[in-house]
């Protein structure tokens, strides 16, 4: 049958060779995906990722990158979504019904508390806020109608590291189910389902999470130009329910964007351990300013948490243990919040901005009394300030330092 030109061009017989192999693996876009006929039409399912359906369930580029990324973390089953809150919604909206209560650290990060505030609770989803560092706390607040306990270490902002053993442990004995998001520790700093790194999460001595939710954007990513997150988990069941969540939702990432992703992971580890250099060199310094009141870094003797981070980030292959770029100051509390904005404002190479893992190093000042329902007694007054370290050499983010504070009044 002859065919006109237009016809000719979208229907073109040629397929090239499939015995392609690059560094890269290639980028598989699409809304629709072609059946050979009904018959495989209604035999495939995405649901266990052997066959592809429609393009929201996932193409061969995003298969590629949830496997990946399971390798990273020491899960089975992962999904994607559009950023790490996302994440976050797709975890609650999965395993919450009416009734229902979600503990959250006091330290969470701010839009999962405000998706708790907001949306949670107009559905009849109830939550508590509980403190971090004090495990009795979470026991005292873990209810019967307690269905999922979020964990997160280090905290945001504040960067307290929780004693995660002793979380985890207790939420498995009470048959809690536990969340953590894991964007600080990457897969990188610690195994979120074998904190003890016995070699297999699933022997006996093993203590884990249930699920793990990381904002992809940030490490994995790497060049502070996508937004992108990832839920994981080892338990089958456990993962359907998300899955099918994930669906119902109709959650979905491009293909261009997992690309960039998945064109990073390789350098992933090199990024995040060059960060965590750069960061314990300025906070070890930062300490010697008489203008802070407090260093925040998990690797700090003083810093709360250290024991738990020592416990946790530190292994035979990492003995100095391991953590994100990041590092937060508190001021002396005579400092007002003009000077400190001008302090913020007076910085060369830090850029004012939100998120973290890019090259380019960050800061902001944050207002803790609108962030936590009490102020922590292990926190000093004042206001607090994080540094997000990028790729730079730290002797100029040091320099850059130095200069600002400067501007600060004696």
């Amino acid at each position: 049958m002859s065919q006109h030109t237009p016809t000719r061009i979208i229907h073109d017989p040629y397929q090239p060779p499939t015995d392609f192999e690059a560094p890269q693996p290639p980028v598989c876009k699409a809304s629709t995906v072609f059946f050979p006929n009904v018959a495989a039409m209604r035999e495939r399912t995405w649901l266990d990722k052997s066959a592809y359906t429609y393009g929201l369930h996932g193409t061969p580029t995003s298969y590629t990158l949830e496997q990946r990324l399971c390798s990273i973390e020491g899960g089975l089953h992962a999904v994607l979504v559009p950023s790490g809150l996302a994440a976050i919604a797709c975890v609650n909206l999965a395993l919450l019904h009416a009734g229902d209560e979600v503990l959250i650290p006091d330290n969470a990060y701010g839009p999962s508390k405000t998706l708790a505030e907001g949306e949670l609770e107009h559905w009849g989803i109830s939550h508590r806020y509980y403190d971090p560092m004090d495990v009795n706390d979470l026991a005292d607040k873990i209810g019967p109608n307690t269905r999922l306990v979020w964990l997160e270490a280090a905290g945001s902002v504040t960067l307290e590291f929780p004693d995660l053993l002793a979380q985890a442990r207790l939420c498995r004995d009470l048959g809690v189910l536990t969340a953590l998001d894991n964007t600080w520790g990457a897969g990188l700093a610690f195994q979120p389902f074998d904190l003890l790194r016995c070699g297999d999460p699933d022997s006996d001595e093993a203590v884990g999470v249930d699920i793990s939710a990381h904002a992809l954007t940030k490490y994995p990513s790497g060049g502070a130009d996508v937004l992108m997150g990832s839920v994981i988990t080892r338990n089958p069941a456990l993962h359907r329910r998300i899955l099918l969540s994930h669906m119902r939702l109709g959650l979905g990432v491009g293909m261009n964007d997992v690309e960039l992703v998945l064109r990073s992971l390789p350098s992933m580890d090199l990024r995040y351990h060059a960060a965590d250099r750069s960061a314990r060199h300025l906070a070890q310094w930062l300490q010697q300013q008489p203008q802070l009141a407090q260093v925040l870094h998990p690797s700090l003797p003083e810093s709360p948490g250290h024991a738990s981070w020592k416990e946790v980030c530190s292994s035979p292959e990492q003995p100095h243990g391991a953590g994100a770029g990041i590092v937060s100051v508190i001021f002396e509390e005579h400092y007002t919040q003009d000077e400190i904005d001008a302090f913020c404002d007076s910085l060369q190479l830090f850029r004012i901005g939100y998120s973290w893992g890019g090259p380019v190093s960050l800061v902001m000042p944050y207002d803790l009394t609108e962030m936590r329902t009490v102020w922590p007694e292990h926190l000093a007054r004042g206001t607090l300030v994080r540094f997000c370290i990028g790729l730079e050499d730290p002797r100029d983010l040091e320099a850059d330092i130095a200069q600002a504070l400067l501007a600060l009044p004696t």
